[in-house]
């Protein structure tokens, strides 16, 4: 009897030390996110990416969400001061620090949001990386939201007449799109959105589809623009802290690094995409105005003359990186219209 006991404390014991090792041996990854749950970033790309994770990781690696951690441009902040893993964060919030990215951005690519993706991840490697604009963060992977398109409180008939409404820009080339149409720019995060068209504090945003489902501007923007390829693209890039990954195995940190890049690119680009569907069925359902601007329509000719010029705006912008921008912009927009 004693012997019996004694060796069922030792097993238990041992099953005590080796469930330890097992969790001592996982590592939790603490991801914050700015946008709500509902979100297809957080409802879909997040969690795929974290299943691929722990499977490479052998679930060495599990992924831990957090929410409302501030504005979305601190996000760069939070993951170099180490007070999260790892993010995302739009570029367009950044102006003066990221300038390259606004190269997949630049109107009239005419693309969706998964071949730009995958077209602006291999163009960073290979040309914006050095310039170290995401210095002090490892990057996982960029890619862009779905073609930008006007939501509006009230109709319009030309593009002329945004002159002069309060409209919402998000930074980055809508900044310059905003300037060329004489908009009256108001700055603020996505999720503000909702409150400020409620409230008449703007008129409109400039801003992908999916939005009128997930911001739920199909309540407030009852009118929408939608131009043949959009507007422009939104830049982003998904980021982990350096020293985060130092503290993994090799083995581990190739592991991560495997199922991002391009992988992840395409894979973020599509849940956009496909969110963007999702945002256009429910406008439809509940009543939105939608102008699908035909190709050869007044506005998409209005817009194309009002976008002359932006490739030199942009090669001035960043003409003290130190890369090839002309060639840059070239490569990307072949890599994103032959994308298959």
């Amino acid at each position: 009897m004693i012997k019996r006991n004694f060796l069922k404390l030792a097993g238990t014991v041992a099953l005590g030390v080796t469930l330890s090792q097992v969790t001592l041996a996982q590592t939790t990854l603490k991801v914050g996110s700015w946008l709500p749950p509902t979100h297809a970033q957080n409802a879909t790309v997040w969690p795929t990416w974290a299943g691929w994770v722990e499977k490479a990781t052998e679930g060495r690696v599990k992924i831990k969400m957090e929410y409302g951690l501030g504005h979305p441009k601190t996000m760069f902040d939070l993951v170099e001061d180490g007070a999260i893993d790892a993010s995302f964060g739009y570029h367009g919030y950044v102006p003066g620090r990221f300038k390259l990215t606004q190269a997949v951005e630049i109107p009239l690519l005419g693309v969706n949001a998964e071949a730009a993706s995958v077209a602006h991840w291999k163009v960073f490697n290979k040309y914006f990386a050095k310039a170290q604009e995401h210095e002090g963060l490892e990057v996982l992977t960029l890619f862009t939201h779905g073609p930008g398109q006007i939501h509006l409180a009230k109709p319009i008939d030309s593009l002329a007449d945004l002159k002069s409404r309060k409209i919402r820009l998000g930074g980055g080339i809508q900044g310059e799109l905003g300037k060329r149409m004489g908009v009256t720019a108001v700055g603020a995060p996505a999720t503000k959105v909702y409150e400020m068209m409620q409230q008449g504090v703007i008129d409109g945003i400039f801003i992908p589809m999916g939005e009128q489902k997930t911001l739920r501007l199909k309540e407030v923007a009852k009118n929408v623009v939608a131009l043949p390829g959009g507007m422009y693209l939104g830049s982003f890039s998904m980021f982990i802290s350096p020293d985060f990954m130092a503290k993994l195995s090799e083995k581990d940190r190739e592991a991560i690094r495997s199922v991002s890049g391009e992988k992840l690119a395409a894979m973020a680009g599509a849940a956009w995409d496909a969110a963007d569907e999702a945002g256009l069925q429910a406008a439809k359902d509940e009543g939105v105005n939608i102008n699908m601007v035909a190709a050869d329509g007044k506005m998409a000719e209005e817009f194309r003359n009002l976008t002359k010029g932006m490739d030199e705006t942009w090669y001035e912008l960043v003409k003290k990186r130190g890369v090839d921008a002309k060639a840059a912009l070239a490569e990307l927009r072949d890599i994103a219209r032959s994308y298959k």
